[in-house]
């Protein structure tokens, strides 16, 4: 046989398609690699038309025995993972293996991880941010300093970005206290600055309209800096 014919055989037998969320989280599920192989094979019955594979048609595909793929099969019903699913079309009663609940846990490992790895980064965040105010007090935080920070963070709802956004105002504006930070955050939650990008317009904006400019024989130009700790209407 040509090669060509062989691959025109391979195309004509069709994929089975399924999502890489089963092959990265079904262990974690504590999903077996035999009934996750008898998983692929009902997926694979179903896409080839045959909505309810029985345990013998399973069975001929595996190494498993008949009885071995109806207990995997009772198994993963009663771990929710399979669902027996009743149609009715045309007065006859049909009946699905569904998967449906599978893709349901599979989807929910994703959001799980997903959700785990935003809040690592948000603690290795918060770490990092009473590291960077010790490095510009040049000393290590009070107790009572570390407090404060905390609850800029858990109690006032600002995020690390933040809080490092308004420390490098008060850099800039040589006021380097808690104060004068804590200020900074007091202004930009009253005014619904919540974001780095809203920050950012918001400080240049201000910038570009108190550029001073020296007089002619002076060419070095001075920028006012926002004095957060005075009282604005």
């Amino acid at each position: 046989m040509k090669q060509s014919d062989r691959l025109q055989q391979w195309i004509e037998q069709g994929n089975v398609t399924i999502s890489q969320l089963f092959f990265q989280f079904y262990r974690r599920l504590k999903i077996s690699d035999e009934e996750a192989i008898m998983l692929l094979q009902i997926h694979s019955f179903q896409q080839a038309g045959n909505a309810f594979p029985t345990p013998d048609e399973i069975a001929s595909r595996m190494s498993a025995s008949q009885n071995g793929v109806t207990t995997m099969l009772q198994k993963l019903m009663q771990q929710g993972y399979l669902s027996i699913r009743q149609e009715t079309a045309d007065g006859m009663l049909t009946e699905t293996i569904s998967l449906q609940p599978l893709w349901d846990k599979l989807v929910d490992c994703l959001e799980l991880q997903a959700h785990t790895e935003k809040e690592h980064t948000q603690k290795e965040q918060e770490g990092e941010i009473f590291q960077l105010f010790e490095q510009e007090f040049g000393r290590f935080l009070s107790p009572m300093e570390i407090e404060t920070i905390s609850m800029w963070m858990d109690q006032d709802g600002h995020t690390p970005e933040i809080i490092r956004m308004a420390l490098k105002e008060a850099v800039i504006a040589q006021k380097i206290s808690l104060r004068y930070v804590d200020r900074i955050l007091f202004e930009w939650k009253k005014k619904n600055i919540r974001t780095s990008s809203q920050v950012s317009r918001h400080a240049n904006s201000f910038r570009e309209k108190n550029i001073r400019i020296q007089p002619q024989e002076s060419t070095a130009k001075k920028v006012q800096f926002y004095n957060w700790l005075e009282e604005r209407n």
